[in-house]
């Protein structure tokens, strides 16, 4: 600064002090300075608009201003201009308070020499010239990053954020400030960041790395760059880091690579696929044989290649070959099935595609030839044919079967009411009247094979405790089953026995716990338990299946994917299926629903989508008791009710009116539901039950019953029929049907039937 006039504008109102700092200033030779006195600071601002000065001499009171406000003020209008506050001895908190402001230096009255005030203003002017370059510095660095994709920041020795320019990660850089990246990222990013920079700490020694950042459900990538941050002392005080998001590249990079890898993935396609890829010229010479050619015909590609595909391929020429050859080179494609021979002359049946190859002039060269092997697949549509044929032969036989118990049922309760119309019939008589109901039970037997074979073949039935089959399931299914499914199982002691086939019972609960393996791909558990139920009346109502008495119950239970509710009333249908093609054929729940219903019992499912499946296996337990059945027990008699018996079959009218009027009862008669519903409008007080055959010509036995329920809610009524479906058995529970009388019924059962709706 020496041989440079410095120019000082002096805001002070004591005029002693003014002269003071006059002389001071005049006994310092090296120094030129140009002052310029004002005892206001309004004075000093309208200097500040006119002239530029290298230092402010500011005492903070003045006339017109008073403490830290003064310099507030002067230095807001003198930004660039170094500020020397003056101050009283008492007023050094005030200079130490304006310091922090923005001060350069403050002197104290009393304590100033010319030496001290010209180093004061020396070491103002540089520092302010030091900060102006510092600032300019760091607006060019501002102005070099501001376009610039790199964030840039500083962190202390605890990685908290003390310094952030083009902040990342979506944030603002107040958010950033004070905050350890713990705070701002997701845990486990935090946590490899932190490894990262504490080893920079550790070791002083730089680093520049990869790194991944997940932010809301997306990925970005960065380029690292951490460096040791020291003070003057060369002390690692932090680090101070350069990142620069590079997710648009490594993108590229990704793409590049999967574009690379598709075309190794394509040009192994050709061996890998298991279809047999074969071309040839338009000689019908192989000129590219592949794997699965080899693995599918038998030769290999050194055998195969030049020689004529019709003759390596077929074993005479035939007329569909020329015709798909003349389609092919006419409109360029063709396919459908051939049979072709292998090495070893086993004919297959392929699905075959032709393509014609052209060259870049658009001339045909060559023929594509890819073959499938459908040979099983026709073998299983073959298997699926013959299986659908004979569930149309079942449905027939159900058919059939419900005439012949029509036929069936007056037949066999005429020769049970005969003997009671003739008993001094000589013994001939009562033979052949014997024959007659014998022939016709076995009539019955007969249509019960037919429908067995249209539901589902029985087997034979012993006693058995299906607590033995439970637990032999529960090992052979830990020891097949995937480890990552648990298996458990849950038996009483006391689990009351049933009557039914073992192999049959263990195939249903084998076919459900395959079910549950393949809900749960990814593991879970697989629990089998047991349990002894008493169904009563009120249950047994509600469940139509369900009868009254002891039950064991058995249920299958898993934690997998569920079963959608709008598929929940179709998994019990033949060769319904929601696995993949080969992977089911939709008969495993079919045959344990017949099995199950063969023995007696029924099923019920329960299942929440994405909680899993529970199916519920009830059999009637037998506990070792015996149980006398219908035929056994003393036949009932009426006491004068009358009984409204509703049939289209006349036959079966004359036999139960016959039956019923021989057991003290008295019966009106109806031939369709129209008919019915008169006679019980015009009878309903004399009417104590209803016998209603469900299949009535006019208005079916269902609309009859309603009738009569509103008629009469509190009507007792027998449905029957000689084929029941089971959406004909919910709707008849549905309706309030107090039984069900299945045709042909006996006597016995007739009047037992009654007595349970009049009781």
């Amino acid at each position: 600064m020496a041989g440079k006039n410095i120019k000082v504008l002096l805001v002070e109102d004591n005029p002693g002090d003014v002269f003071l700092l006059q002389e001071f200033l005049k006994e310092v030779t090296t120094v030129v300075v140009d002052l310029s006195p004002v005892e206001r600071l309004s004075e000093a601002l309208n200097y500040l608009t006119k002239e530029l000065f290298d230092v402010i001499l500011l005492d903070l009171s003045l006339p017109d201003s008073q403490g830290l406000e003064t310099f507030v003020i002067a230095h807001h209008q003198a930004k660039a201009t170094p500020i020397i506050v003056l101050t009283g001895i008492n007023d050094e908190t005030l200079a130490i308070r304006a310091m922090q402001e923005g001060a350069q230096d403050y002197l104290v009255k009393g304590q100033v020499t010319g030496d001290l005030l010209v180093r004061s203003m020396r070491y103002a002017i540089e520092r302010q010239r030091a900060d102006n370059a510092l600032r300019q510095s760091e607006e060019r660095f501002r102005v070099a990053l501001k376009n610039s994709p790199i964030f840039v920041y500083n962190q202390d020795c605890q990685l908290r954020y003390t310094w952030v320019y083009n902040p990342s990660y979506g944030l603002t850089v107040e958010e950033i400030l004070g905050k350890q990246d713990l705070d701002i990222i997701p845990v486990e990013d935090a946590q490899r960041l932190t490894i990262i920079k504490r080893g920079v700490l550790t070791t002083g020694i730089g680093t520049r790395e990869e790194v991944s950042i997940t932010i809301k459900d997306t990925t970005r990538y960065y380029d690292l760059t951490v460096e040791p941050l020291r003070n003057e002392s060369q002390e690692v005080v932090g680090v101070t880091c350069a990142s620069i998001d590079i997710s648009e590249r490594q993108a590229a990079l990704r793409d590049r690579k999967l574009a690379e890898e598709k075309i190794r993935e394509q040009a192994a396609l050709l061996d890998v696929t298991t279809d047999a890829i074969c071309l040839r010229d338009l000689n019908n010479e192989i000129i590219f044989w592949n794997k699965g050619a080899e693995t599918l015909y038998g030769w290999k590609a050194t055998e195969a290649s030049g020689k004529n595909a019709s003759e390596l391929l077929y074993d005479e020429f035939s007329p569909e070959i020329e015709a798909a050859l003349l389609q092919v080179v006419s409109k360029g494609k063709w396919q459908g099935e051939l049979t072709k021979l292998t090495k070893t002359y086993k004919e297959i049946l392929v699905a075959s595609r032709w393509s014609l190859v052209c060259d870049e002039q658009g001339k045909p060269k060559s023929i594509l030839t890819v073959d499938t092997d459908i040979t099983e697949k026709k073998h299983l549509e073959a298997q699926l044919f013959r299986a659908q044929r004979l569930e149309s032969i079942g449905t027939l036989a159900s058919g059939i079967a419900h005439d012949l118990n029509n036929i069936l049922t007056p037949i066999l309760a005429g020769a049970q009411l005969l003997p009671l119309k003739f008993p001094d019939a000589d013994e001939r008589t009562r033979h052949l009247l014997e024959i007659l109901e014998i022939n016709a039970r076995r009539g019955a037997d007969l249509v019960k094979q037919v429908l067995s074979f249209a539901r589902g073949v029985e087997g034979k039935r012993i006693t058995l405790q299906l607590r033995h089959i439970i637990v032999e399931l529960g090992k052979i299914l830990k020891e097949t089953f995937p480890k990552s499914i648990e298996i458990s199982t849950d038996v009483p002691q006391d689990l009351w026995m049933v009557s039914g086939d073992s192999t049959q019972l263990h195939q249903v609960l084998m076919n459900l716990c395959v079910n549950a393996r393949d809900a749960m791909p990814s593991g879970g558990s697989l629990t089998i338990s047991a349990e002894n139920l008493l169904i009563d009346e009120n249950y047994a109502r509600m469940n139509l299946e369900a009868k009254e008495g002891p039950y064991t119950v058995v249920t299958v239970s898993d934690t997998g994917s569920g079963i959608p509710r709008e598929i929940l009333d179709r998994i019990f249908e033949p060769f319904f299926t929601t696995k993949d093609v080969g992977q089911g054929t939709g008969l495993g729940l079919s045959t344990v629903l017949g099995i199950v219903k063969s023995h007696g019992g029924f099923v019920n499912v329960s299942s929440e989508p994405g909680s899993g499946t529970s199916f519920k296996v009830y059999l009637p337990a037998v506990e070792g008791m015996e149980t006398l059945t219908l035929e056994e027990l003393p036949p009932q008699t009426g006491h004068g009710e009358l009984i409204l018996v509703v049939d289209d079959e006349v036959a079966i009218q004359e036999t139960t009116r016959t039956s019923l009027e021989a057991h003290n009862y008295k019966t009106l008669i109806a031939g369709d539901g129209i008919e019915a519903i008169a006679l019980y409008a015009k009878n309903r007080d004399k009417i104590s039950a209803v016998l209603m055959d469900i299949m009535l010509p006019s208005l079916d036995g269902l609309t009859a019953i309603r009738t009569l329920k509103k008629i009469n809610p509190q009507v007792r009524i027998i449905a029957s029929s000689g084929l029941m479906s089971d959406n004909k058995l919910s709707a008849v529970a549905a309706i309030g049907v107090n039984t069900f009388l299945s045709k042909p019924y006996t006597v016995n059962e007739l009047l037992l039937s009654l007595q349970k709706v009049l009781s």
